[in-house]
C-alpha cells in the first residue's frame, strides 16, 4: 500500500513538474511572441510614416507636373498666341472650298501649319509610323531644314470615336488623348532623326478628340479630325499675314 502511495506521489510529482516546465514554456513563448509583436509593430510604424512621406512627395511633384503640363499645353498651341492662329487656321480650312488633301500647308502669321491626315501616317489604332508615313515626315523634315525656322510645335489629334479594340485599348488604356499624344511623339521623332531637327526646337502635345476642325457628325468631317499638325515658326518669330493653302497636289 505504501509503494503504491509512493508510486501515486511520484506520478502526482511529475505531473506538477510538467505543468510547471509547460506553464516556464508557454511563459516564454508569450514573451517571445511579444517581442516579436512588438518589433513588428515598430516596422509597421517605420512604413506607414514611409509611406505617408512618399504619398506627400508623390503629391507635391503630381502638382508640378500638373503646373508644367498647363504651361505646356499654353505653349503647345502655336506658340505665344495661339488661339488666335487657331481661328486663322480654321477660317483658311474653310475658305478652301473643297476637301482637305493628305498634306496640306497653310501659311499662318508667325510661321506655317503643315497638316498631314492620319491615314497616310499610321494604322488605324497604331502609333508606330508606316511606310508612307516615314516617306512623308522624312519629305517634310528636308522641306523644313532646307529654310531658317524656329521653333516647331506637333499636335496630335483623333476623331470622337472612343478606343474600342481590346488590343488598341490594351496598348492605349488612356484612350484618344494617349493615342494622339504618343503619334504626335512619333512624327517628332521622326523630324528630328530623317531631318536633323534638333530635338530642342520642338514641342510634342497630343489633344485626343478636344480639338476637332469640324463636328465628328460624318465620316469625312472625322477624317480631318485625325491628323497631326506641324507649325514651323519663323526664324525672326515674324510671320506673314497672308494665308494660303496649298495642297498636295
Amino acid at each position: 500500500m505504501k509503494t503504491k502511495m509512493l508510486s501515486i506521489q511520484s506520478r502526482a510529482g511529475a505531473v506538477l513538474a510538467l505543468a510547471f516546465l509547460s506553464a516556464c514554456a508557454t511563459q516564454k513563448e508569450y514573451q517571445a511572441v511579444a517581442q516579436d509583436a512588438k518589433y513588428y509593430q515598430t516596422k509597421l510604424h517605420e512604413k506607414e510614416l514611409l509611406v505617408t512621406r512618399l504619398q506627400e512627395e508623390n503629391d507635391k511633384l503630381k502638382t508640378q507636373l500638373k503646373q508644367s503640363e498647363i504651361g505646356a499645353l499654353s505653349e503647345a498651341g502655336f506658340g505665344e498666341d495661339w488661339q488666335s492662329r487657331l481661328s486663322e487656321l480654321q477660317a483658311k480650312i474653310d475658305g478652301l472650298n473643297r476637301p482637305l488633301h493628305d498634306v496640306e500647308r497653310f501659311d499662318v502669321e508667325g510661321g506655317y501649319v503643315l497638316m498631314v491626315q492620319d491615314k497616310i501616317l499610321f494604322d488605324s489604332g497604331s502609333s508606330d509610323l508606316n511606310g508612307e508615313g516615314k516617306k512623308q515626315i522624312t519629305t517634310l523634315a528636308n522641306d523644313i531644314q532646307a529654310r531658317p525656322h524656329g521653333r516647331i510645335w506637333v499636335r496630335g489629334h483623333t476623331d470622337s470615336d472612343p478606343v474600342s479594340k481590346p488590343a488598341t485599348v490594351a496598348k492605349f488604356p488612356h484612350g484618344n488623348l494617349q493615342l494622339s499624344a504618343e503619334r504626335a511623339v512619333e512624327v517628332g521623332a521622326e523630324l528630328v532623326t530623317a531631318g536633323k531637327i534638333p530635338s530642342r526646337d520642338l514641342v510634342v502635345v497630343g489633344f485626343g478628340p478636344h480639338d476637332p476642325l469640324k463636328p465628328n457628325d460624318s465620316a469625312e468631317h472625322k477624317r480631318m479630325n485625325r491628323r497631326v499638325e506641324i507649325f514651323v515658326s519663323d526664324a525672326s518669330g515674324k510671320g506673314t499675314l497672308e494665308a494660303k493653302g496649298k495642297g498636295n497636289e
